[in-house]
């Protein structure tokens, strides 16, 4: 039983103070949800929020670094306190590690030369922080009548596709970030098992080749773009997908 019924439906993006998690925050925000705009720089979240709210939607920061705990808790009192639930929860906040994506070769990146120090500095936002971020924030979804969960990844995680010698994705060599995105789906298939039977959706999403700072800004996407798939499975309807793995085009091969 919903004990909320007269409020908005209520949804946390993490790293939303710029790129694909602004441009998600937006367009929940258009769809009429309340959005926490969660922001590891307070200013740059404020000014998101603000801008928000000019447009008309309803928003609001938080300074949430997702690899402070105590960071994290108290962004989940936060929401607990003023908004008394959570809807939905975008898990987007991520690093690649070596400052952008490209260019290919760099040698931080490919695994014969990368420091291990930088990727467990990876992991730590891309993969631990998710658990950290999901488990603070499962007590408020689970007072939602309809709670779902969206992991942003990557179509470099896909295993299938690294495989396929001579394809786009093979050809991205990483030892920190594609196999971080790797480990976050299956992340993601664990709590979708788990959540299940509670009626939480829980699933991955690859946004695209979009124009962000993890590229340097040589996507061929905009921000709204990939967010667009985001949104799509943030906002699924009951008898909506769980455990999958989705692109803009529909499922993606592990």
């Amino acid at each position: 039983m919903n004990e909320y019924p007269e409020q908005p439906r209520v949804a946390l993006v993490t790293g939303a103070n710029k790129g694909i998690g602004r441009a998600v925050a937006t367009l929940l925000a258009a769809a009429g949800y309340r959005v926490v705009v969660g922001a590891r720089d307070p200013r740059r979240g404020a000014e998101t929020a603000a801008a928000i709210q000019a447009a008309g939607g309803d928003a609001h920061a938080v300074e949430l670094d997702v690899t402070d705990r105590a960071a994290v808790q108290s962004a989940a009192s936060w929401i607990d306190e003023h908004l008394g639930r959570l809807d939905v929860l975008v898990n987007n906040a991520g690093i690649s590690g070596s400052g952008q994506a490209a260019p290919q070769d760099a040698l931080d990146r490919v695994p014969s030369s990368v420091d291990v120090e930088l990727v467990r500095e990876v992991f730590d936002t891309n993969v631990f922080a998710v658990i950290g971020v999901t488990n603070a924030m499962l007590p408020l979804l689970r007072r939602s009548p309809a709670a779902r969960i969206v992991n942003v990844s990557s179509h470099s995680a896909s295993l299938a596709l690294t495989a396929e010698v001579g394809g786009p994705i093979s050809t991205l060599l990483s030892a920190a970030y594609s196999p971080s995105k790797t480990a976050l789906n299956a992340l993601t298939l664990q709590y979708a098992n788990e959540l299940r039977a509670d009626g939480i959706l829980v699933n991955a999403v690859a946004p695209g080749y979009v124009d962000t700072d993890i590229n340097g800004h040589s996507g061929l996407l905009t921000p709204e773009q990939g967010a667009a798939v985001v949104v799509r499975l943030a906002t699924v309807g009951e008898g909506g997908p769980t455990g999958g793995f989705f692109s803009e085009d529909g499922p993606l091969p592990w």
